[in-house]
């Protein structure tokens, strides 16, 4: 577990442009059940979630369509929060960061730290982009 200073600004990088954290693995299965489309975000302290993840993240959102919902947990920290929302993101194996976007609960589109890692935000932002016009 990491101390709560530590993520705190790390946390707010998401939480600033409108995701909601979640705490608990009963908040994720109740995200879980919004109507729409609901862009999941397992954020983490390493990197590339500094450089890549999190900027992509919120430049994606600068598209015309984008999800209903935007949620995410913090690996390391809340982990049965965390441990529950990767349950939904199977088959793909658990990673940090990674973002999962799902339509009516149903996963239709993922991004694993093997999508994030040494990629530019720009890439990961038009990676999301593409999916919220396809699914959004």
């Amino acid at each position: 577990m990491y101390p709560a200073e530590l993520v705190k600004p790390m946390k707010e990088d998401l939480t600033s442009v409108g995701f909601t954290e979640l705490f608990t693995p009963e908040e994720v299965d109740e995200a879980m059940k919004a109507q729409g489309t609901t862009l999941v975000v397992v954020n983490s302290v390493c990197g590339c979630a500094a450089a890549n993840a999190r900027p992509g993240a919120k430049m994606s959102l600068l598209n015309a369509k984008k999800p209903d919902n935007l949620f995410t947990v913090f690996a390391g920290v809340e982990r049965d929060a965390t441990d529950t929302a990767r349950a939904y993101m199977l088959p793909f194996p658990p990673s940090s960061p990674s973002m999962a976007l799902f339509k009516d609960g149903e996963l239709v589109h993922m991004l694993e730290r093997h999508h994030i890692e040494g990629r530019p935000a720009e890439m990961i932002a038009e990676n999301l982009m593409d999916a919220y016009n396809e699914f959004c």
